[in-house]
């Protein structure tokens, strides 16, 4: 089965190792991050996955911002707007 893009080639998801090697971070230190709720992740069964939109996300932030960028934050904004979401019924803002 093909998990790329049509257009582009490149992954949709990334495996949480492929995704450690990215961001230059040892796996068991994104795993962490993913358990505590401060790295976007979608969980499959028993395994994470990464979405590549996410990580292009904190890539770009990092790029613009130049300093600090903490999925933790995204993880929390993601959290709030689908919170928000569900309690207006699903209306989109």
């Amino acid at each position: 089965m093909d998990t790329s893009e049509p257009t582009t080639g490149r992954p949709v998801f990334y495996t949480v190792r492929e995704a450690a090697r990215i961001v230059r971070v040892d796996p068991s230190t994104l795993y962490r991050a993913i358990r505590e709720d401060a790295f976007p992740a979608v969980r499959v069964r028993y395994r994470y996955v990464i979405p590549a939109a996410a990580l292009d996300r904190l890539v770009s932030e990092a790029a613009e911002s130049g300093g600090c960028v903490d999925p933790a934050r995204i993880v929390a904004e993601r959290r709030a707007a689908r919170e928000v979401a569900r309690l207006s019924g699903g209306a989109a803002w």
